[in-house]
């Protein structure tokens, strides 16, 4: 099953994810499928840049987006 989540990269007390569709029985980091786009928690503008009408179309394929990743789609217009 596929799932549309956030890989966490950069350093310490500085998150910076990758919104990502993996496998869900993989970890966060391991077998991407498609990157969709970066967000940035502690930017003050806005802080997601990913391309939701890709994410529309792993939606409609069967794929799970996580709680953070659903609430950004739905926070964000198109």
């Amino acid at each position: 099953m596929l799932i549309i989540r956030l890989a966490r990269l950069g350093r310490k007390k500085r998150p910076h994810y990758r919104i990502v569709v993996s496998d869900s029985a993989k970890g966060r980091g391991g077998n991407i499928v498609e990157s969709l786009g970066t967000y940035e928690p502690k930017r003050k503008e806005t802080a997601a840049d990913f391309d939701r009408d890709r994410a529309r179309y792993w939606v409609s394929k069967g794929a799970h987006p996580s709680d953070t990743v659903r609430s950004l789609l739905k926070q964000t217009p198109s």
